[in-house]
């Protein structure tokens, strides 16, 4: 979780950036020049991280001057601290300088840039934006922009923070207003993934998400990992991404940190175009599209896919649900973000899919999350955790009980925090008490116990019981009221000596209000 110093440097970032991105835009809309803004920000984060390792060689006192300036032109002495080596004429200042330039413009000095970065480095082959040279940008306005983002200094105190994945939430935004609409992609709220990342503990294995957005949950799970001593070769990372912008953004995000992942050959639609048909993950974090319409069902009749039914063409929901759990590891744990109506619908056979699951007893545990966690939204979202195999397990080292026959229902809706007017964020706190409440649930000699209000065990008779609803508010007791101590007939009496008082001094504004009013003409 982020200092309170550190989420501010962040935010200082946001409004420079959007403004840097509005001069560009002109006649373009919004999904043409995010490409051009988001290049622009990944071209100075790696310049200026290799900038930062460049003076480290120089004041490296240990390094002899007889050898300090081959290093410093030594691709290896960058790549080897996971940072990119960037071309003399690539890097930020020369740009800058050169910002401009009427022949080459700086347009074709940046599309430059980004070839000789590729050359460089193949794992961003194919990635980086490349079209700063066309007709229709603005060359006065994209010189104005580097020399804007020439203030902002990324400095290796954000690496490992999911930089470009907070600035690219914003980003999301405010595209979105300005096209006067919600966008249908989104960020995850950084606090939603560390949840879903300390409950499910991604330690060791294949880790998959098949709508992977900017890599978000990958770059969780290595935190993870290395905070409890682990290592990042202990995981072997799968992804995929069907928006191109997005799936560029995530092999970016990525690279920026050395984490190797197999994202697939191209940005593709999961359900129609599989890059992973063979997996079987340990682990499955996911934020897919909540009440995804048009996801082209009629293409996908019969698919193996759907064990349990197949999803209505009008919510693509209970696809991903059957998607992911056809992806699991025969003791594989998923953890993923659902809207709220995947809980109780009951629309187009959706009903009959969740008691199957159910039936089944493929569901581990829901968490009810609570409102504004993402800033591009404000449809009420839960969390479903799915094992293929709730007899046992070790996760960690920790062995888990046979779960079998309950799920857990934790009601999370009154945690979390305000950081601005309209957004909420789950507090290290927060995170801690419902991850640590699932631990304790579901591991061997784990000391749980229902909390009225919060959380409850359930067995699937109670499930079945409630027509196979799956909301948590409908099974955890409500919280005990804490007596005050005042006998009811007292209470009653004071109650209403206050209101008879309150009434009475109404009635006396209201004559007072007449009477102002008939001495201005207005009375009755």
């Amino acid at each position: 979780m982020q200092s309170e110093p550190e989420k501010a440097a962040l935010r200082s970032f946001e409004a420079p950036l959007w403004a840097a991105a509005d001069k560009l835009r002109g006649n373009m809309d919004a999904a043409e020049y995010k490409h051009v803004a988001l290049g622009l920000i990944f071209l100075k984060y790696i310049s200026d991280r290799f900038n930062e390792r460049r003076n480290e060689i120089v004041s490296d006192q240990t390094i002899p001057d007889s050898i300090r300036d081959e290093l410093l032109e030594e691709k290896d002495s960058y790549t080897e601290e996971s940072v990119f080596w960037v071309p003399e004429h690539a890097r930020w200042e020369y740009l800058k300088e050169n910002a401009t330039s009427t022949k080459p413009t700086i347009g074709e000095l940046i599309d430059m840039a980004m070839l000789d970065i590729e050359r460089e480095n193949p794992t961003l082959k194919g990635v980086l934006t490349k079209n700063y040279a066309r007709p229709e940008l603005d060359q006065t306005k994209l010189a104005e922009v580097v020399k804007l983002f020439s203030d902002l200094t990324f400095r290796d105190e954000h690496h490992g923070q999911d930089v470009l994945g907070r600035v690219y939430e914003y980003f999301l935004g405010q595209f979105a207003i300005a096209e006067g609409k919600r966008g249908g992609q989104y960020y995850t709220a950084g606090c939603v993934v560390r949840l879903l990342v300390a409950m499910i503990e991604p330690f060791k294995g294949r880790v998959y998400d098949p709508c992977c957005g900017s890599g978000g949950m990958f770059v969780q799970s290595e935190q993870f990992i290395e905070a409890h001593e682990g290592g990042r070769n202990d995981i072997s990372i799968y992804g995929q991404e069907s928006n191109p912008t997005t799936w560029r953004l995530a092999k970016m995000n990525l690279a920026i940190r050395g984490i190797e992942a197999n994202l697939g050959s191209k940005w593709a639609d999961s359900f129609h175009e599989d890059m992973h048909p063979g997996i079987k993950a340990d682990y499955i974090l996911a934020n897919p599209p909540f009440n995804q319409s048009d996801w082209g069902q009629q293409k996908l009749q019969g698919d193996v896919r759907w064990q349990f039914g197949t999803p209505p063409a009008g919510n693509a929901n209970y696809g991903w649900v059957q998607h992911i759990y056809y992806h699991l590891a025969p003791h594989g744990i998923a953890g993923f973000v659902l809207a709220n109506g995947s809980l109780s619908s009951q629309q187009s056979g959706e009903g009959e899919i969740r008691q199957r699951l159910i039936e089944k007893d493929v569901i581990d545990c829901i968490v009810a999350l609570p409102g504004q966690l993402f800033s591009t939204t404000q449809i009420p979202v839960c969390l479903w955790f799915v094992a293929r195999d709730k007899s046992n397990g070790i996760v960690k080292d920790k062995k888990l009980r046979d779960r079998r026959g309950d799920v857990l229902f934790i009601d999370a809706r009154n945690m979390g925090t305000m950081v601005t007017r309209t957004l909420k964020e789950l507090t290290v706190d927060d995170i801690a008490t419902i991850a640590d409440t699932y631990h304790a649930w579901r591991e061997k000699g784990g000391k749980y116990e229902d909390v009225p209000g919060f959380a409850k065990s359930v067995t699937l008779a109670d499930i079945a019981a409630k027509r196979f609803v799956l909301t948590p508010g409908m099974y955890v007791d409500q919280a005990a009221q804490a007596d005050d101590g005042e006998a009811f007939a007292d209470k009653m009496t004071r109650l209403t000596a206050t209101l008879k008082a309150q009434m009475e001094r109404g009635n006396t504004l209201d004559m007072e209000i007449r009477s102002q009013l008939k001495k201005v003409g207005y009375g009755w």
